[in-house]
Formats: structure tokens, C-alpha cells, sequence
């Protein structure tokens, strides 16, 4: 392990198997090490004796549930965009080819004390019980506006700058009733509170762009899924910075890291072994003493005999619970896949809720959301800490990325992929099909 490398990556969760990867096919000599014995860190898929052993302190599961390798269940779910970010990421570095999707079924809403499918077509949209007929209009005159906005022709900005203007001021103009901006706003723009109402509203337009064109891609939802669980990802980078060089050591301790007399850090020590970087990236549960807590997560792992009710009996769906239809300051998500995806045996359904902690009773939190579930065969609570760095890592040439927050897709992910990207590069990532030369490196 005495060698010099280019950047030591710690820990194997998806945001630092992304950059790993990313780095080898760019040329860098990479070192990824993790302290545990499987690939995916906090973003790992587990099978069941894995799952009781975290949750129920070693207790065997109940032979009824089926195999081992029945299940790979994600600790922390999450659902990608057909046209998002990751996807762009998995195709630039030709990634996809170790993995299958599989398209989620539905998106859906909770209003006025019902879950209603977010409208995937037009059709859909004139039979949505969301809005009324005349609120039907106004929204349609909207979703025109939007998607035939174009940033050099001022004759479809109808007077508004988005670029100026806050998302509040869009919806006022277009006399949207506040349950429909909650829909807008948090099942398709997928925002996590209201905040975003102030910001300007290009942020708005393009999140609500990428949902519609991500629908259109495949019809049903925007969502995709790979087959096997989450788990899968990070593994599918860790082959690619593999392919191009990269060196992983699982199940290997992180003692020390090395600085040097100016304060930049110099290598990792592992024993009475130590590498010699410049670089090191990691996630916060290696740097204790560098990041702070902002808040907590609370997550419910629930196993189901039956699809969640009042969803046509998806076999997987995204639910939204805005924070305004439940007198809370984040939404609920519900994320819920099953055995076609090959996470669970035939005939179960895995259902996810996660939120933000507002309280000193994170379960009470998710009440919402677990009522709609109808009765669950387990269920595993699990609440854990968000945490961020002090500083961007430019001084001591140490990059920590930030914890997975409760949101049901990878937006806030990415954006800290390519916010690392920057700072350990210089340059920002620029994402293009790959021309297919991992078989020559190979």
C-alpha cells in the first residue's frame, strides 16, 4: 500500500463510487478504500439476515420471508429520473451496460386526504380529481407556458423573466390554486419545503422540464429503478474505476490521515501502512471532526403482503405527502418497489417512508405516511444524522461529501458529485456519450 497516488477516495457509498470512477476514466491513479466488507457503504442493499442483524440485533428472520438471496433491500431508496442527471452520469461512462432498469409504475400525490396519480399525459390531466374543471385550464395554460418557453424568444415569456422573477409570481399570473402549486412544486418539481416559491423561478422551470421530459420517455412515471436494488450503482462504478485502473481494498481500516507541515493533506495510514496522496475524498463518517450535523433522517423499512392501496395496485410507486396537506415543515416520501424488481420474494413489497426530523418523536412523523400502507408484516425504523463539512476542501485538500437526505431521487446527489468534481479538478464535469473504448482497456 506504500505508494503514491493521484486520489484516495474513503468509503464506497454512490457518491464517492461516482467520482472514483469518474477520476480513473479521466486518468487520475486512484486508491478506494472502505472500512467495511461490502461495496455501497450507507447506500448498500441488504439482504434480509443483513437487514435483522442491523435492525433486530442479530435476531435470525422468519423462515416464511423467503431466501437471503431473495432480497436486496436499500437503507436508503431512491428513485432515478429517466432523463436526470445519474442517468446522464451512468451513460457518459457507459456504466449502464453492467446494469437493467426497470420503470416505476406510478407518481403519486397526497391531497385533501387522498392519494391521486400526478397526471403522466394529457389525458390523464383532464381526468385528474386534482383540480377542478376551471383550475384544469388555468394548469394546462401553465404547462403550455412551460414547455414553450424559450430562453431567445421573448413572444413566449408572456411578459415574465423567469430568470428574475420568483416561482410564486409565475403561479400568481396564472391564478394557480395553492393545493395544485403543491403538486406542482413538490410531486413534479420535487422540492423538499416551500422555500422555493422565493427563489427565481428558472430553478422552477427546468426541474419541472426535466420531470415532464423524463415522463415522456417511458410513459407511466419518470421514474426509473435497477433491477437488484441501489446496491447495484455504486458496484457498477467501482467495475469502471476497476476497468481503468483504480485499486479497491474492502474491509480495511482508515487510522490516519496524513498532513503535512503546511496543513495539506499528504496520505492515509492503514496500520503500520500509508499512502501517499494529494487528494483525499470521503464521506462524513471519516471525518468526525470536520463536518456538523444539520439534522436528522428518519426512514421506515417496511415489508408488505399487498401493493399500497388506492394505487391501482402498482407493483412500484413514488408518493409525495406535502408538508402543507399535513401541517409539517418537509414532505413525506414514500418510495415502494417489490419482487419484479428482484428486491424482495415473489408476492412482498417493499415500501420506504422517509422524511426530515422536525421533532424528539422521529416514528410519530411518519405516521402519515405508514397509515397508508395498510398493515405491514415488518417494518424497521431507522433515523440518522445529516451531516456536511466545515469547509470545501480547498485548503487542506480533503472533500467530504454530504449525507443522503430523505428525498426520493437522486437530484441532490448529483449535485454534489459535480460540486466535488469541481473542487478537486478545477474544471466542471461535462457529461457526453463515451465513445465504447473500455473494451480496448480492458
Amino acid at each position: 500500500m506504500d505508494e503514491q497516488y493521484d486520489v484516495i477516495v474513503l468509503g464506497t457509498g454512490l457518491t464517492e463510487c461516482i467520482l472514483s470512477g469518474l477520476l480513473s476514466v479521466e486518468g487520475k491513479k486512484v486508491l478506494h478504500i472502505d472500512r467495511n466488507d461490502y461495496y455501497g457503504g450507507e447506500s448498500a442493499s441488504l439482504n434480509l439476515t443483513q437487514l435483522y442483524r442491523k435492525f433486530r440485533s442479530g435476531a435470525e428472520p422468519p423462515s416464511e420471508l423467503g431466501k437471503d438471496r431473495d432480497y436486496n433491500i436499500d437503507q436508503i431508496p431512491k428513485f432515478m429520473m429517466a432523463s436526470g442527471e445519474l442517468v446522464r452520469i451512468l451513460t457518459h461512462t457507459d456504466v449502464t451496460k453492467y446494469l437493467e432498469f426497470k420503470q416505476i409504475s406510478g407518481s403519486f400525490v397526497y391531497r385533501d386526504g387522498k392519494i391521486s396519480k400526478v397526471p403522466a399525459s394529457e389525458m390523464e390531466a383532464v381526468r385528474s380529481p386534482l383540480m377542478g374543471l376551471f383550475e384544469k385550464r388555468r394548469a394546462k395554460k401553465f404547462f403550455e407556458y412551460m414547455q414553450n418557453w424559450r430562453e431567445d424568444d421573448p413572444s413566449t415569456h408572456q411578459g415574465l423573466d423567469i430568470n428574475t422573477v420568483p416561482m410564486s409570481a409565475v403561479y400568481e399570473k396564472f391564478g394557480l390554486e395553492p393545493g395544485t402549486q403543491d403538486f406542482i412544486g413538490h410531486a413534479m418539481a420535487l422540492y423538499l419545503d416551500d422555500s422555493y416559491l422565493t427563489r427565481t423561478a428558472r430553478e422552477s422551470y427546468d426541474r419541472i422540464i426535466l420531470y415532464i421530459s423524463s415522463v415522456a420517455r417511458y410513459g407511466k412515471s419518470p421514474y426509473i429503478y435497477p433491477l437488484y436494488g441501489l446496491g447495484e450503482l455504486p458496484q457498477g462504478f467501482a467495475r469502471l474505476s476497476a476497468i481503468y485502473g483504480g485499486t479497491y481494498m474492502l474491509d480495511k481500516p482508515v487510522d490516519e490521515i496524513v498532513y503535512d507541515a503546511n496543513g495539506k493533506v499528504c496520505g492515509v495510514r492503514s496500520g503500520d501502512e500509508t499512502a501517499a496522496t494529494k487528494q483525499v475524498i470521503g464521506d462524513p463518517s471519516y471525518f468526525p471532526n470536520k463536518v456538523r450535523k444539520i439534522g436528522q433522517v428518519v426512514r421506515a423499512i417496511c415489508l408488505l403482503n399487498h401493493p399500497i392501496p388506492n394505487t391501482d395496485d402498482a407493483d412500484s410507486i413514488q408518493l409525495v405527502i406535502p408538508q402543507n396537506q399535513i401541517g409539517r415543515k418537509h414532505d413525506i416520501y414514500i418510495a415502494s418497489v417489490s419482487g419484479t424488481h428482484n428486491v424482495c420474494a415473489k408476492g412482498y413489497y417493499l415500501a420506504i417512508v422517509s422524511t426530515i426530523v422536525e421533532t424528539d418523536n422521529p416514528e410519530a412523523e411518519i405516521k402519515h405516511g405508514l397509515d397508508l400502507l395498510g398493515p405491514c408484516v415488518e417494518k424497521f425504523i431507522n433515523v440518522t444524522d445529516l451531516e456536511e463539512p466545515f469547509e470545501d476542501g480547498s485548503k487542506d485538500q480533503v472533500f467530504i461529501s454530504r449525507s443522503y437526505d430523505a428525498t426520493s431521487h437522486f437530484g441532490t446527489v448529483c449535485e454534489d458529485v459535480k460540486s466535488i468534481y469541481k473542487r478537486v479538478t478545477g474544471q466542471d464535469l461535462v457529461l457526453k456519450q463515451r465513445a465504447k473504448d473500455e473494451e480496448q482497456a480492458e
